[in-house]
């Protein structure tokens, strides 16, 4: 089998979310918005997709690396993106090798009528998840107040999610950030959901070692279960210090650039208690995998940024992350609502807080075709 072609294809679609001036989402105004979907195409005709692709990136770059290659050599055509990573990161970013790599393994799972996570190696069908929010903003009965927090965690709590993860108020909200007031949306949390829930707090990623210590020492008495990235994660040196001085599993790295490396890096020198990767920050399903095993050495957890089907199938494959993130969430999203070029959601949860793998081949997604051909756009 030959990869013949590489392609992009972009629809529009109606959006309720905006981001505001520092990137986060939000619940927002109705408007157009456009996605694209990337195809790998072959010469026996079994094709691999994933949706979020650059399309000028894929054309000019990505294309003339890939076609003619042999798609079921993940490993050789994921080493060579990555070595031309060096000198071309502003083009070659890890969220832009990441679709490439989840198309082939999407294509690798149809071509042989496998789910990827039994491909992968298979260890569970379902998982519990944890309900994430989105970042605290300034809408009457959103996320506004910690009382707001706490209402919403109580509805997460009756939906069935078996955990509870904040992410509190960032610029450039007026007031934020502030420590005091996170800690404060993390009580009224924790009073809502009771004592045994796990809790988690995701506050802003830019704290200094004092704020970032007083939200440890504080989520120490409230019980909490982790806390990611309260501070620069180029600093390793500063985590270090943040987790010899509290007893609070600190998660971590999420953002920081190197893939398994910078992981391996932090464990060896004890600047986290949990570690963090999902497909995009790190390049693809293909070093996710690397970076679970390697965490899987040292006995620690791999707890998994973000959902969607790739890091679903890398949980299912896996037993040393726990939770599913669910999410992001809000209390005026209809997280339930499948996107419209789907069938169906990536993460489909039962009332016990368990999210279901899907059987389908490749990835699962059941893709809509019909509503991509009717709203594609130049």
């Amino acid at each position: 089998m030959v990869i013949t072609d590489v392609q992009t294809v972009s629809f529009k679609y109606i959006s309720k979310m905006v981001r505001d001036s520092d990137g986060h989402g939000h619940p927002g105004h109705t408007h157009e918005a456009i996605q694209t979907l990337l195809k790998i195409l072959t010469d026996e005709g079994v094709e691999g997709y994933w949706f979020g692709a650059n399309a000028t990136v894929i054309e000019k770059t990505i294309k003339p690396a890939i076609v003619g290659q042999d798609p079921f050599m993940r490993e050789k055509i994921w080493q060579d993106l990555m070595e031309r990573q060096r000198l071309n990161l502003s083009t070659l970013a890890d969220n832009i090798l990441a679709p490439i790599d989840l198309a082939l393994w999407d294509l690798a799972g149809r071509a042989l009528n496998q789910p990827v996570y039994k491909i992968l190696g298979g260890y569970r069908s379902i998982v519990p998840a944890y309900a994430s929010t989105m970042c605290g903003d300034d809408l009457q009965n959103g996320l506004a107040t910690p009382q707001d927090y706490a209402v919403f965690a109580k509805w997460a709590m009756e939906r069935g999610y078996q955990g509870f993860k904040l992410h509190t108020w960032q610029p450039p909200y007026a007031g934020a950030p502030n420590p005091k007031r996170d800690i404060e949306a993390c009580a009224f949390v924790r009073d809502a959901v009771g004592p045994d829930i796990p809790c988690m707090l995701d506050p802003y990623h830019y704290y200094d070692r004092e704020a970032a210590l007083y939200l440890a020492k504080q989520l120490e008495d409230l019980n909490y279960y982790w806390m990611e990235e309260p501070m620069d994660e180029h600093s390793m040196s500063s985590y270090i210090w943040l987790c010899q001085q509290t007893s609070l599993p600190i998660c971590g790295p999420e953002t920081c650039e190197g893939k398994m490396h910078v992981r391996a890096e932090w464990i060896k020198h004890g600047a986290c208690d949990i570690s963090r990767a999902g497909v995009s920050d790190v390049g693809g399903l293909t070093p996710l995998m690397k970076i679970v095993h390697l965490c899987e050495s040292f006995g620690m957890r791999c707890e998994i940024h973000g959902g969607g089907f790739g890091n679903l199938a890398a949980l299912c494959a896996m037993r040393n992350g726990e939770f599913y993130e669910r999410g992001l969430i809000h209390p005026f999203i209809d997280y339930e609502e499948p996107v419209p070029w789907l069938h169906q959601l990536a993460d489909p949860m039962d009332d016990q807080g368990f999210v279901h793998a899907s059987e389908l081949p490749g990835l699962g997604m059941d893709i809509n075709w019909d509503y991509i051909e009717k709203n594609k756009v130049d």
